[in-house]
Formats: C-alpha cells, sequence, structure tokens
C-alpha cells in the first residue's frame, strides 16, 4: 500500500478514536462505531496501531463486538448510570430553558432504548 493510503487510514483512525473517545463522555456521539472505525482504519493503515488499539481496555469492547456482535453487560450498566446522572444533573443544575430540558430528557431516553437494543456479549 502506497505510504500517503497509509497515512490517509492512520489519520482517519486516530480522528475516529478522538470522536469515540468522547463519545464516552458525551451521551450523543456513539463510542462503539467509532471504535469500530478505529480498528478497521488501523488494521489498513498500520499493523502496530491495530495491535495497541487492542492491546488497550477498549480493545476488550472491540473484540467483544467482533466475536459475540455485542457489549457486555457491566458495560451497559456503566454507559446507563453515567450518562443518566450527567444528563440529569446538567438539566437540573445548569439549564433553565424548558425547552433545553426536555431535548436532554429525550437524548436521555433514545440513547438507554439504543444502548439496551444492542446485544449483550458475555
Amino acid at each position: 500500500m502506497r505510504p500517503f493510503t497509509r497515512g490517509v487510514f492512520i489519520a482517519a483512525g486516530s480522528l475516529c478514536l478522538g470522536l469515540g473517545v468522547l463519545g464516552i463522555f458525551l451521551p450523543v456521539l456513539p463510542t462503539t462505531p467509532f471504535l469500530l472505525l478505529t480498528a478497521v482504519c488501523y488494521a489498513h493503515g498500520s499493523r502496530k496501531l491495530h495491535d495497541w488499539l487492542l492491546a488497550t481496555r477498549l480493545g476488550a469492547y472491540i473484540r467483544a463486538w467482533r466475536t459475540e456482535g455485542g457489549i457486555p453487560l457491566r458495560l451497559k450498566i456503566a454507559v446507563l448510570a453515567v450518562m443518566t446522572v450527567v444528563i440529569t444533573t446538567t438539566a437540573v443544575f445548569f439549564v433553565e430553558a424548558l425547552w433545553l430540558r426536555i431535548l436532554l430528557g429525550v437524548v436521555l431516553v433514545a440513547v438507554s432504548i439504543h444502548i439496551l437494543t444492542i446485544p449483550t456479549a458475555r
């Protein structure tokens, strides 16, 4: 593969990794698709980066998705708990506009439904 093409895959993978990590903290940004895309990009761009990604804590979730097509129950519970606390705290203490509080509630419900419909890995 050409060096330029490898560089594009590495850059795209790094961008997706950043978005995936950001998605851990922002409920409206999905984490899993970005991490899976990171794995694909790194697999094409750099075997070393791909191996590094799979060796990190995030790698366990990527392997679970690949082998079992889902995410572990413990992760689902943690994500739902953190997301509920963060969104509720934000809505109650930092947002005054009613429409924005309603929007945050809708986001919380929609993302929770999405997480609960993802298959559970063992």
